[in-house]
């Protein structure tokens, strides 16, 4: 990919780190090109004046209705370790990521054992098991293993070589519920991968009928010639989004000087687009038995394909929220996406961007995931950086203040 170092040093993103209830309780935060931490701090500074500012940006969320930071994961290297040009960061908020290659390196460990008396907690990276990694064990509060390629038995191994050191471990690169249970019950405390965004998968299991209305609800807030009686015909159908359709008008988001009672009303005052998100929101946030983190990345995901797809001038930008939004709905409803799709009113375009990612539309969907997942690779030599950084952190603020707003 064909970038300045300062252009890359642009690109940031963050992955959610979970409980063994799949609570967030961390994100690690994703750097560009380099992986240098220097990018925390240098990354768009006319936005945020400090490393503190921008880290505040990328770790708060609204979780069940209360808006909180959670700390963050970052990647330093041995060097700057060594070099001490580790940018000031707020210790309590932050842990450190470090890949040791040369574990007895005595000078490398002198310089972490000084910043953990200073505060600052690290984890291990890429860890395999060695005796030579007694001292840096001793210092680390986490060890994040890559668990991708090892089976059941590898897990117990480790976590036994482990329980010795006062260490928290962590499993990294999980893509399948089975291996989240495994690593559970092998002893692991923290989680991360992509394990929320794959379904515990029924093929064949039907939507059931309170899904398909809304996802007609949604469709038809599509059409450019609707009119809010049909809207409200829709919507008055399922109590619960009557209910926090009205709840929402009315909240201190809106600020009215009276009460509003009308489903018809409130599509009026809210505007197509404003009932068209909460609609989506309220869809996503139906399935209680799923992580609120899977509704933040799917929101997040479609607010940031809407916001490039309205700064590029291609048509109908509200559909581009949509795709972003239902790429990751199989896995909220248990579903396979191929069943999904047969059974949800989708036009064919949307259909042929989710399933094979065509068209305009499942072209900036998959670029949006790279930017997501951090393969900057995947993404063309030729996209505009500074708008996806842009769109990134302007759709996580979006979403946090429309999940809060859920609640008021």
């Amino acid at each position: 990919m064909e970038a300045s170092s300062e252009q890359s040093q642009a690109m940031l993103a963050r992955q959610p780190i979970f409980d063994h209830q799949q609570r967030v309780i961390a994100y690690e935060v994703l750097y560009g090109a380099d992986h240098h931490l220097d990018a925390m701090a240098q990354a768009n500074p006319e936005a945020e004046s400090s490393s503190e500012l921008l880290l505040h940006a990328y770790t708060s969320i609204s979780d069940q209705g209360e808006v909180k930071r959670v700390p963050a994961f970052i990647q330093v290297s041995p060097r700057m370790i060594l070099e001490g040009s580790v940018p000031a960061l707020p210790a309590k908020q932050i842990v450190l990521c470090i890949r040791l290659t040369e574990p007895k390196n005595m000078e490398l460990l002198k310089a972490i054992h000084q910043m953990v008396k200073d505060g600052y907690r690290f984890a291990l990276t890429d860890f395999e098991f060695s005796p030579d990694f007694d001292t840096a064990l001793k210092l680390a509060k986490i060890v994040k293993v890559d668990v991708a390629d090892k089976t059941t038995e590898q897990l117990v191994e480790l976590a036994g070589q482990l329980a010795p050191y006062k260490t928290t471990l962590m499993a990294s690169n999980i893509s399948q519920f089975d291996t989240l249970e495994s690593c559970i019950e092998s002893g692991y405390k923290l989680f991360q991968g992509s394990f929320l965004s794959k379904p515990k998968a029924v093929k064949g299991r039907n939507v059931n009928a309170n899904q398909i209305a809304m996802m007609q609800l949604i469709q038809e807030l599509q059409k450019p010639n609707t009119t809010p009686e049909k809207l409200e015909d829709l919507i008055i159908r399922d109590p619960i989004l009557t209910y926090k359709l009205l709840r929402i008008v009315n909240s201190a988001a809106y600020s009215l000087v009276r009460q509003v009672e009308s489903v018809a009303e409130a599509v009026v005052l809210l505007g197509m687009e404003q009932v068209r998100k909460w609609a989506s929101l309220i869809a996503m946030s139906a399935n209680s038995d799923k992580p609120e983190e899977l509704t933040r990345i799917l929101l997040t995901r479609g607010h940031m394909c809407e916001m490039i797809a309205e700064t590029q001038k291609m048509p109908n930008p509200s559909s581009f929220f949509m795709v972003g939004m239902m790429s990751g709905l199989h896995a909220m409803l248990d579903i396979d996406q191929a069943t999904l799709l047969e059974q949800l009113p989708l036009g064919e375009d949307t259909k042929a961007a989710l399933a094979k990612g065509e068209g305009p539309m499942g072209i900036l969907l998959n670029q949006v995931l790279a930017y997501e997942n951090g393969d900057w690779d995947l993404l063309p030599s030729d996209f505009d950086i500074s708008l996806y950084e842009a769109a990134y952190r302007h759709s996580l603020k979006w979403t946090k203040d429309a999940m809060q707003a859920m609640y008021e």
